[in-house]
């Protein structure tokens, strides 16, 4: 009786599991498509400031922009690293770390200094070990968050690199593909590729630019920039409701699938038990008769 009381524990204790992470990944769902609705609304708009920028970079050759100038010696690198506020969301921030940090062992091995700018509780706990370097930090950015609160963090590794503390710049974030699919990606965000920016913005073109072309681009660099970590991360808050959308469906499968076997253990239990009483029950009566 005792086996059978423990087995019935398990199976109230596995449903309610299982109705918590059904429950979450509902909500992971209902946010999934309010936040990949934000997020492919601002794929547009970074699209075309790049070409906007190859277009007057491809008519300045003579005019090279800090932002797009490569410097002789890397001596310190900064790492804007976008992570989640909340766990539960599988692999999604684990593999981004992973590949953070094998660059900043990179990095040390060469002597190059790093700096870290951190979005999100995670990133903010996983990097306190390397205290010393962190120099912004940010969390509870929630589903929508502001472009002023975004760039606001980000602001000091983009001085950073415009007054020369700091000769690179990267960026870490989940780059959201589907619901099934999210990538870590490092990437680098400063300085620009020039090559890349005059692709985007290759063909004829014969404007005028008021008040001149330099100070417009001097002025779309800056908003491109802020513009592309800002992308980053609602395409991060994207990647995590789908991370967590699914690594719940799979508990709630896996919660199902124990507790088939759980009924599966009790009703073998229940049986045997009825068998044994209807054993004693026999052969009290064959003791009775031959009284």
């Amino acid at each position: 009786m005792s086996n059978m009381a423990q087995i019935r524990a398990k199976i109230a204790s596995n449903r309610k599991t299982m109705k918590i992470t059904n429950a979450m990944q509902l909500v992971s769902t209902s946010r999934l498509g309010k936040t990949q609705s934000r997020m492919l609304m601002t794929r547009p708009y970074t699209k075309i400031i790049k070409e906007i920028i190859g277009h007057i970079a491809s008519s300045r050759s003579d005019y090279i922009h800090p932002f797009m100038k490569k410097s002789k010696t890397v001596s310190k690198c900064g790492f804007i690293i976008i992570s989640t506020d909340r766990g539960l969301c599988g692999s999604l921030n684990s593999h981004l770390f992973k590949l953070v940090l094998a660059e900043l062992s990179h990095l040390a091995d060469n002597q190059v200094d790093q700096a870290l700018c951190l979005f999100g509780n995670k990133a903010i706990q996983y990097f306190s070990k390397f205290s010393d370097k962190v120099v912004a930090s940010s969390k509870s950015l929630g589903d929508h968050p502001s472009m002023i609160d975004v760039i606001g963090i980000a602001k000091w590794m983009i001085d950073a690199y415009r007054d020369g503390e700091i000769q690179k710049v990267y960026i870490a974030s989940n780059n959201f593909e589907s619901v099934m699919k999210q990538n870590a990606t490092l990437t680098q965000l400063l300085p620009l590729p020039k090559n890349s920016l005059e692709e985007a913005g290759s063909g004829v073109y014969n404007y005028l630019y008021e008040p001149n072309s330099k100070k417009i681009l001097d002025v779309l660099l800056q908003r491109y920039i802020e513009t592309l970590v800002y992308q980053a991360v609602v395409e991060n808050v994207a990647s995590e409701h789908a991370a967590r959308m699914i690594a719940m469906k799979n508990a709630t499968d896996n919660a199902n699938q124990i507790l088939e076997d759980l009924n599966l253990m009790y009703n073998k239990a229940r049986q045997a038990s009825i068998t044994l009483e209807l054993a004693e029950i026999v052969a009290g009566a064959g003791d009775i008769e031959e009284k």
